[in-house]
């Protein structure tokens, strides 16, 4: 938040229970927008991956979607990608699972926010810890995280 206020970037925090369900659980995300009451599509939630170079990268994607890796490969130029594992995150990111935000990791990694981002005026992001969720313009993220916009989303087979 202390970034986001040091850019001029206005911002809203919402606060939840966190009763821990995301530990391990997918559709995490999905329950934090039902538990604020607020639109799904427009809660994303932040994956960090790690190419086979060990190069780290972050993507934002759509709590209602699943990330395509293939499109994430492409679009930072991996051959491989896989998900950091949850006990290396606080070391990497400065966050933990549940409340990593793609804003004021600890480095400044290359960054990627689904396009869907930009089909609402307002998406909300984790502010760093369980619990809290940040309520900004699509474009200031894209703007304070230095982020590409491209197509994230896997496309579900018939």
């Amino acid at each position: 938040m202390r970034i986001l206020d040091g850019a001029k970037i206005k911002y809203e925090v919402l606060s939840y229970e966190d009763d821990g369900e995301h530990e391990l659980s997918r559709g995490a995300a999905e329950k934090t927008a039902e538990k604020l009451g607020i639109d799904a599509s427009r809660c994303f939630k932040t994956i960090v991956m790690r190419s086979e170079s060990k190069k780290v990268f972050v993507f934002c994607q759509s709590a209602l979607h699943e990330i395509n890796l293939k499109k994430a490969r492409n679009a930072c130029g991996a051959k491989e990608i896989s998900p950091v594992k949850s006990e290396e995150l606080l070391a990497l990111t400065g966050y933990i699972r549940g409340g990593c935000s793609p804003v004021g990791m600890k480095k400044k990694y290359e960054t990627f926010i689904d396009s869907t981002a930009l089909d609402s005026d307002k998406i909300y992001i984790s502010a760093g810890v369980r619990g809290q969720q940040l309520c900004l313009n699509p474009q200031d993220l894209v703007k304070i995280t230095g982020a590409e916009v491209c197509d994230l989303i896997l496309e579900q087979e018939n």
